[in-house]
């Protein structure tokens, strides 16, 4: 097993760069980290200790730029880095110290899909006052992908990254835990690799209700919820963000008491799964179509001359 501990940020390439920032800072409850003299890349935290949880960088085209793990120390990443080799997984970026806002040791690579995942130890920690809102979003919950192959990227997911299957959703998604929260990341069987949401985690429902009040009186009206799913337990609303990606606010995401008592199960399908409490009902067909999102090659090795 790598040893990966939690979810800590994901990065993504964004053509609405100066409307989604300053929708995250302005609306949405986070913190803008002012570290990069960058004027492509942003960064900006939670309430919690990570350095931050989302990073935007500009580009002509939305996208995924990576998602990040952590690890307890450097020797896991090292470690990491010959399980990976041995595996035959290609790493992009070798263990060494990172030039990202909040450095740490880590390392890069690309999983099936192509996605970039990077594992990362030792990253520099929020001391500062958090500048306390009527919603703080805590930390990033879980990120949800599309993929083109679900048993694949499960099996990739598991067998060789060391995720465990928490529960199904029949078989469009899987939902994959690194610790005993109900899953980090999540895969849904779609026609091409994308971005389908990412959540981002508040305190309380009060706090949530008061988040889809924020985003209204910014002029978006919510996506999907709020309601409650059955795989998680986990209250939600939905919304898409100014640069076209889906955002969810969620809480009291359900825990894993006991791992050796813990059976994966198979949940239907139906209205009354996907929303406990029998108001948001299933996605609606524009939900649905913003978590498709577009299609995602991922990276792109600039040293290959492809003409």
């Amino acid at each position: 097993m790598l040893g990966i501990t939690h979810l800590r940020h994901i990065s993504m390439i964004t053509p609405n760069f100066d409307e989604q920032a300053n929708f995250y800072e302005k609306v949405w409850g986070l913190d803008r980290v002012d570290v990069s003299e960058e004027k492509n890349i942003v960064y900006f935290r939670g309430a919690g200790p990570e350095h931050h949880i989302v990073s935007l960088h500009k580009g002509e085209k939305r996208g995924l730029h990576h998602i990040s793990f952590g690890m307890v120390d450097k020797n896991a990443v090292d470690r990491a880095a010959e399980i990976l080799k041995s595996k035959g997984v290609r790493i992009i970026e070798e263990p060494g110290y990172l030039g990202e806002a909040g450095a740490g040791y880590g390392l890069q690579f690309v999983d099936p899909e192509n996605r970039v995942i990077e594992l990362s130890a030792w990253v520099e920690v929020q001391t500062s006052t958090w500048n306390k809102k009527n919603v703080d979003p805590v930390k990033l919950n879980h990120v949800v992908m599309n993929t083109k192959d679900l048993d694949m990227i499960v099996e990739f997911y598991t067998n060789v990254l060391g995720f465990k299957v928490t529960d199904w959703s029949e078989h469009q998604m899987s939902f994959l835990r690194c610790n005993r929260k109900h899953h980090s990341i999540a895969f849904n069987q779609d026609e091409h690799a994308s971005v389908n949401h990412i959540a981002y985690e508040v305190d309380s429902v009060d706090e949530l209700m008061r988040g889809i009040s924020n985003v209204r009186k910014a002029g978006l009206e919510e996506l999907w919820g709020p309601g409650r799913h059955g795989p998680g337990d986990n209250i939600f609303c939905y919304f898409q963000d100014p640069g076209g990606f889906v955002m969810e606010y969620t809480c009291y995401l359900e825990t894993i008491e006991d791992e050796s008592e813990w059976r994966a199960r198979v949940w239907k399908r139906v209205p009354h799964l996907m929303d406990q409490w029998g108001i948001a009902g299933p996605p609606k067909p524009e939900a649905r179509k913003a978590m498709k999102g577009d299609p995602d090659p991922g990276w792109v090795d600039e040293t290959v001359d492809v003409r």
